[in-house]
């Protein structure tokens, strides 16, 4: 089993800044993207971030949000600045992966870490 573990939420005011942390761990062969999603209050959860291949952001987060990973250590990194109210959310990581050569990708998913910025 593959799991990640979200770190880095809190509660800071608008302008202010926040850094995410995933760290993956377990029978991990490979992870071929690593991302951010996010889901507030009665909304679709949603991409912020994937890093894999191209790295791609939601248009709302572009030029405020960056993705980084360090494979050695099998962490995604999320550096929020410039948070705004309507950044608000759950934020989980996830990742596809899989557990040996011959297994399929699967989908794993982290347990979440609420972001809330105060306007």
């Amino acid at each position: 089993q593959v799991q990640l573990v979200e770190s880095g939420g809190g509660l800071v005011q608008a302008g202010g800044s926040l850094r995410l942390s995933c760290a993956a761990s377990g029978s991990i062969f490979s992870m071929i993207t690593m991302s951010w999603y996010r889901q507030a209050p009665g909304k679709q959860r949603e991409l912020v971030a994937r890093s894999g291949g191209i790295t791609t952001y939601a248009d709302s987060v572009k030029g405020r949000f960056t993705i980084s990973r360090d494979n050695a250590k099998n962490t995604v990194y999320l550096q929020m600045n410039s948070l705004k109210p309507e950044d608000t959310a759950v934020y989980y990581c996830h990742t596809e992966a899989k557990k040996t050569m011959g297994s399929p990708w699967r989908d794993y998913w982290g347990q979440g870490t609420q972001v809330t910025i105060s306007s």
